[in-house]
């Protein structure tokens, strides 16, 4: 989240910084007090709003799967380019041990692919406003009847809109802005609407999501490598974390011991050479860590998270977004058994299901929402016949009596 998303915030709720800071030092106790075990993994359900204007900005499935893989590598420092981590940093590296899953289920309980798309008749999202820190058009992305899409229930999933945020300057469209998000701003036990302004999520610029976007950014001064790490920047300022330079010089704090000072931000480079602040981290005055996923330093070099940063986003999930990780059968399945198997998967004529003992109907849909085949299950083993299905994707769902309802994606080729 930029600088000027958080001052517009405070602009628009009083006290807004105040309640980051509040909720930033509870999350932080509550991580010093309660360290999390070292096989701990968070599953946090993922929507993805692909709001368009073009053909060019309705991102293909593939986009959006490839920023998920790179989400739960960047999160569970399975990125291969870890291994340019320079070694100063070995006494700091931490894994979230977070995983993204994008959601199986919508808010009304029918199977869902995780991603929505909506035609917008907004060529752009952005304004010159943008340049004030005024993210009021922005905010228009998060409104169905603005031309954007409505959230889906905010405690339960984490909303990612993606669209166009760019801005006509004088008859030249800049990218102004590649991403924004909503850090936790309330305490658990707050009513909802408390915290008045922007609406909870994420938002990123089309260009920026994805390793194999097909589109060019170029934010003014040439086409940037993009790795989709923007995604992961936003989503850790979701889930708690500030710039790593403190949005200050040496005097300021991100308010996590582990991560070095710097006096400001890289400016999208890899400058590995620059030491600007003095700090004590276990004995040692570190570097500028450019390797930061919460700097500005080009995609190309960020590669992880400090265990400090670690720590606070379990104690985020652990507090302010406890709902999003354990009171969430809305997101995933409703009953969380993983050890029922589908083979072949891809499939051509005929698809085999065990350990379905517990259900006793499956439905396979289309990924429009359309039911193409329905079959009552009456044992342990259950096979469907798929040769009357064309190739694709499809979400198959099992059920019990009491309705309660598990889901896997299948190919059918």
């Amino acid at each position: 989240m930029t600088p000027e998303a958080i001052q517009y915030q405070e602009s628009i709720t009083p006290g807004f910084i105040n309640q980051v800071n509040k909720a930033f030092e509870t999350a932080k106790a509550y991580s010093q007090n309660n360290p999390t075990k070292s096989n701990a993994i968070y599953t946090i359900p993922v929507v993805v709003h692909v709001v368009y204007n073009t053909p060019q900005q309705n991102l293909d499935d593939s986009v959006i799967l490839n920023q998920i893989q790179i989400l739960n590598d960047d999160y569970q420092r399975m990125n291969a380019d870890t291994v340019n981590m320079r070694s100063d940093f070995d006494i700091v590296k931490g894994s979230p041990q977070i995983e993204f899953v994008l959601a199986q289920i919508d808010p009304s309980g029918s199977p869902t692919t995780g991603i929505t798309r909506t035609n917008t008749a907004s060529p752009s999202f952005g304004s010159l406003a943008i340049i004030s820190g005024d993210f009021t058009d922005l905010e228009k992305v998060k409104s169905t009847v603005d031309g954007g899409i409505d959230p889906w229930d905010q405690s339960r999933y984490l909303n990612i809109w993606v669209c166009n945020m760019s801005v006509d300057f004088f008859g030249t469209e800049i990218t102004a802005l590649l991403g924004y998000a909503t850090p936790p701003t309330g305490l658990p036990n707050w009513p909802p609407g408390s915290t008045a302004g922007m609406s909870d999520g994420v938002v990123i610029q089309f260009q920026s999501f994805g390793s194999n976007n097909p589109n060019i950014l170029d934010a003014g001064g040439g086409p940037i490598d993009v790795r989709g790490r923007t995604p992961v920047h936003e989503v850790g300022h979701y889930l708690g974390l500030r710039h790593i330079w403190g949005d200050g010089d040496c005097t300021a704090q991100d308010g996590i011991d582990d991560t070095p000072n710097a006096d400001a931000q890289s400016n999208s480079d890899c400058d590995i050479t620059k030491n600007t602040c003095v700090d004590n981290i276990q004995g040692v005055d570190l570097p500028d860590m450019v390797e930061n996923y919460m700097d500005y330093s080009a995609e190309t070099c960020q590669n992880s998270f400090t265990q400090g940063q670690v720590d606070l986003m379990h104690g985020v999930l652990e507090n302010q977004r406890y709902d999003l990780v354990y009171n969430n059968p809305a997101g995933l399945s409703d009953l969380n058994i993983s050890d029922w198997t589908i083979s072949p998967n891809p499939a051509t004529d005929e698809l085999s299901l065990s350990g379905v003992e517990d259900f006793n109907t499956v439905t396979i849909y289309s990924l429009s929402g359309q039911s193409v085949n329905t079959t009552q299950i009456n044992g342990n083993a259950q096979t469907i016949d798929v040769r009357e299905l064309e190739s694709g994707m499809y979400i198959l769902k099992v059920a019990d009596n009491q309705q309660r309802i598990d889901t896997k994606r299948i190919i059918i080729k």
